[in-house]
Formats: structure tokens, C-alpha cells, sequence
């Protein structure tokens, strides 16, 4: 089920429309993660990838950046994938057609929140077994697009949150790379510390 959807502008973080599932219907605190969506609106940059998906508690979030705009679901964790990111490109196409010219020259929050309505009324279509869904599930499986879902990038929000940034793929791999260096580098210290003669501790020495 998808809880909630936002659209910002990705230069500011500005939110520009939302729509969300109440309460009592979802189970969810909708407010938490709409203060959480808000924060990562706020960390998106040229580097960001297109295309992520953020695990944050029991939920995910699944953006996707068009036109320099940031399309941003929150989805029980068993939804599927594929039909959230086609509910993504479906809303992207259809709010860029209507608001596009003018999303640049905005400066209230929610200045298109009457897209609401299209947006609540497409994602009933997106509900599981829904018609939106199936030909989505068809039209992915025609195109080969089902792999290339999987392989979307997954990240977890208090390491976003953390670190201030949402990360490429590259710079994540650079990043776990230098963890492990400070860690190796740790663990000499401690043994040179401790009087180990470096010559009979297996690891890389440079002589």
C-alpha cells in the first residue's frame, strides 16, 4: 500500500504537493515520516541518484528525480517495487505536464497541493490487483524493466540523516572502502600501542 506521496523542488527542498493516507486507515503516524521526507528533500543534491529507495522503520520510501523535481512514496514494505516506481514516472509525467513552467517561480510550500486529487485518485488505481497494476506488471515484464527495479540502490534513513547526504552508488562504495581502512589502521595502532611487533601481524605493512 502506498502511505503517502510528495513532490519537491530539488534545488530547495520546497515542497510543492502531497497526499496521504489518514491515520486510523494505515496504522501509520503519517506525520513522523512526512517530517522525514521533508529532511530528505533537504539533503538532495546534484549526486544524488535518480533513483532510490530508503529503508526508514517498518516502511520504505521510493523517490524519483525528473526535471529536477523529487517524486517521493512512502510504501509498506510488501509492495511491490515495480508498481512503485511506475506510480512514480506515472505521476512525474502527468504533474510536469500540468505545472511544469512553473514550478521554478513558486515560493509558498504546497502551491500545487490541488494535484492532491490526481494523485489520490491514481493511487487507488496502483492498489494491489488494481488496473493501473496490472498493466504496469504487463507492461514491465514486456520491456525487461523488472531487473532493472531490482537494482535500484537501497539505503537506510538515519545513515542519510547522518551523514547529510543521500549517495551514488560510487560514492557509497568509496565510502565503505575508507571505513575499512580506518578500521585496519585502528587495529595496528592498538597492537603497536600494546608493544606487537608489527613484523608478525598479518595485514599490509608498507617497508
Amino acid at each position: 500500500m502506498v502511505l503517502m506521496t510528495m513532490i519537491a523542488r530539488v534545488v530547495d527542498g520546497l515542497p510543492l504537493a502531497a497526499t496521504m493516507q489518514e491515520d486510523e486507515q494505515s496504522g501509520c503516524n503519517v506525520l513522523e515520516y512526512q517530517n522525514q521526507a521533508k529532511m530528505l528533500f533537504r539533503k538532495l543534491g546534484p549526486q544524488s541518484p535518480m533513483r532510490c529507495s530508503i529503508e526508514t522503520g517498518p516502511y520504505l520510501f521510493h523517490y524519483l528525480i525528473e526535471n529536477d523535481i523529487c517524486y517521493l512514496v512512502l510504501c509498506e514494505r510488501n509492495y511491490s517495487k515495480r508498481l512503485a516506481f511506475a506510480y512514480l514516472e506515472e505521476i512525474a509525467q502527468e504533474f510536469f505536464q500540468q505545472y511544469g513552467k512553473r514550478v521554478n517561480t513558486v515560493t509558498r510550500p504546497y502551491t500545487f497541493i490541488e494535484f492532491d486529487t490526481w494523485m489520490q485518485r491514481t493511487r487507488r488505481q496502483y492498489a494491489e490487483g488494481g488496473a493501473r497494476a496490472r498493466r504496469a506488471g504487463a507492461a514491465a515484464q514486456l520491456g525487461g524493466q523488472l531487473g532493472d527495479v531490482q537494482r535500484i540502490m537501497m539505503q537506510n534513513i538515519d545513515d542519510v540523516l547522518q551523514r547529510g547526504a543521500i549517495l551514488s552508488g560510487k560514492e557509497i562504495d568509496i565510502l565503505q572502502f575508507c571505513k575499512i581502512i580506518i578500521c585496519i589502521i585502528n587495529h595496528y595502532m592498538i597492537c603497536y600501542s600494546k608493544g606487537v611487533d608489527k613484523d608478525t601481524i598479518p595485514g599490509l605493512w608498507v617497508h
